[in-house]
């Protein structure tokens, strides 16, 4: 990261110089700006990566528990299995029914 004080800068080199590395501005030796390139970054992912909010749910998802993938895989196939089985059931009503 390159220091440069304010009195010294100007855009169009600074522009220039954050399209390689973060440039630090400062003022009596203090830091008061960060100039970072975003060429080939979208307007979201911008607006994301300083959106409060979006830190704020992406803090509280890692706060919460995980679950390893054979969990998830068991999780899956018991919802599964649960749809089926009132199905199940619909058909051997409607087949005892048509018996009659």
């Amino acid at each position: 990261m390159t220091q440069i004080g304010v009195e010294k800068a100007d855009l169009e080199s600074c522009v220039r110089r954050a399209r390689q590395e973060r440039l630090l501005i400062t003022r009596k030796g203090r830091p008061v700006a960060l100039v970072v390139g975003v060429q080939g970054m979208s307007l979201e992912q911008l607006e994301l990566g300083t959106s409060e909010k979006f830190w704020n749910l992406i803090a509280k998802r890692r706060r919460q528990g995980t679950m390893s993938r054979a969990a998830l895989e068991r999780r899956i196939n018991t919802g599964k299995q649960q749809r089926k089985l009132p199905n199940e059931a619909l058909q051997r009503t409607a087949q005892k029914t048509r018996r009659r």
